[in-house]
């Protein structure tokens, strides 16, 4: 089926038509800009701003459905309910597991990922660890720390069978620059993170290929004017693209601004790092098998360490806007354009382009979700956009 979204504001990270329509055939977008001549579907939009979906490549769950599982249907669970935040496609994320890989883990985000049909897209897996910092592990155990290696790099390259897509280390422990020249000979991004590595160490690690930073400020050493640690190497790369938790509670709102200063929009990535409560304001759940709670909108492990986020990327995106002096094209490419080439997917996400997956957001002029549609089907949609897309 075609259907042309009629007179909407269109905004990309490179576009920004203030009325346009944007065709959709099948599973792809047909046109922007203009309408196809022949249409099954006409819905008129011009109260409405289109968007490409968001894309996060950090997160753990969110409606009460982890990624870090064993089991297939969490997944599952929760590729159908991220829609309703504005999220088109994630990568699932696996950290550690006592004593071991979690070979199970990635196992099932495999499994996951060959059996999906409907809702917001696995994309691969980004392995969180287990080749961390113990001083900068944050709410990752000692028992799941693992030493780089080898024979244990290539045993990880040969259990994900090409759908690892990124990988979070410290770059500073011994054994990870091979590690890192291994990975990225494979084709996938690299990102430090959970690491007490110097300024020095950050740039010998990013020399060797590093394009990607790990949730910036959190779990790392702080940018002090002596000893300014990897963030100011990561702000002199211009290679190398920063994860920013853009929720006010991780990094202060004039850090957040900072970073977008150091980085410029083009290289902030905003993620959720979202838990399975995600979208919770109180309540009590499980991480990797620690129990936490959300305290007044916070995710805390019992010892009080903040642990993720509960946030969702529709408000990441209303936050940025109203916590930095970001445009909303500029925004809306940290939570599109920009993930999409962490995960390597630019070539048909990230854009309101033709031949494009149909990955479509449909927001009113508050910024309030109204419709998620996920390579052309309607996956999302208040009770009233609904009845407009029944009505057309």
């Amino acid at each position: 089926m075609r259907c042309t979204l009629r007179g909407a504001r269109l905004i990309d990270a490179t576009l920004d038509i203030p009325r346009g329509d944007i065709t959709v055939n099948g599973t792809r977008i047909q046109s922007v800009g203009h309408a196809s001549e022949a249409q099954d579907l006409v819905i008129e939009a011009n109260d409405m701003i289109v968007m490409p979906g968001f894309i996060d490549v950090h997160t753990h769950g969110g409606g009460g459905f982890n990624l870090h599982t064993t089991e297939v249907n969490q997944i599952g669970a929760y590729a159908r309910w991220v829609p309703t935040t504005g999220v088109t496609a994630f990568l699932i994320a696996v950290v550690g597991t006592p004593g071991s890989l979690p070979e199970a883990q990635l196992g099932t985000a495999i499994a996951a990922m060959n059996h999906f049909e409907v809702g917001a897209e696995p994309l691969g897996i980004h392995l969180e660890g287990p080749y961390i910092s113990a001083v900068k592990r944050g709410a990752h155990l000692p028992s799941w720390l693992r030493a780089p290696d080898a024979t244990e790099t290539e045993r990880v390259l040969a259990i994900t069978d090409g759908y690892l897509r990124v990988v979070t280390l410290a770059p500073e422990l011994p054994g990870a620059s091979a590690m890192v020249s291994r990975l990225i000979e494979a084709g996938v991004t690299v990102s430090i993170g959970h690491t007490d590595a110097t300024y020095e160490q950050a740039q010998e690690a990013i020399a060797l290929g590093i394009t990607h930073a790990t949730h910036c400020f959190n779990a790392m050493r702080p940018l002090h004017h002596r000893y300014p640690g990897p963030l100011a190497a990561i702000a002199q790369a211009a290679q190398v693209r920063g994860e920013l938790i853009a929720d006010g509670v991780h990094v202060h709102p004039a850090a957040m601004e900072a970073l977008v200063k150091l980085l410029g929009p083009q290289r902030v990535i905003v993620i959720t790092d979202a838990l399975a409560a995600a979208g919770m304001s109180t309540g009590t759940f499980d991480f990797a098998g620690q129990p936490a709670q959300v305290v007044s909108g916070v995710a805390r492990l019992s010892d009080g360490t903040i642990t993720g986020s509960v946030l969702t990327m529709d408000q990441a995106l209303r936050n940025m806007l109203s916590m930095t002096h970001v445009s909303l094209q500029e925004a809306v490419g940290m939570l599109t354009l920009n993930p999409a080439r962490a995960a390597g997917v630019t070539e048909r996400k990230g854009q309101l382009k033709a031949g494009y997956d149909a990955d479509l957001l449909v927001f009113d002029a508050s910024l309030a979700l109204q419709a998620t549609i996920c390579r052309g089907t309607l996956t999302y949609a208040t009770e009233a956009w609904r009845q407009r897309w029944q009505e057309s």
